[in-house]
């Protein structure tokens, strides 16, 4: 009777740790994913910033250019001299 309460003891000892094992695992599996994840949204999220402060940044340019463009063509006959 010691032998089977020892074997069982034994085997539920052995059980125990299996699962506790598959669960851990488990765990550091959904977090690796849900890193994953988190790492895969926070670039997507840096990707569009960057396109849209890239694009603010050309409409910034064109903008300037439009204005020297203004300034020069209204200031060019300042001296009554006209180049066209």
């Amino acid at each position: 009777m010691k032998k089977v309460f020892v074997s069982f003891a034994a085997l539920a000892l052995v059980v125990s740790i299996y699962s506790c094992r598959e669960t851990t695992e488990e765990k550091a599996e959904d977090a690796i994913e849900a890193a994953a994840q988190d790492t895969e949204d926070n670039l997507e999220a840096a990707g569009d910033a960057i396109e849209e402060a890239a694009e603010e940044t050309g409409d910034a340019i064109e903008n300037a250019a439009n204005e020297v463009k203004e300034e020069i063509e209204g200031t060019d006959d300042v001296n009554g001299d006209d180049d066209n």
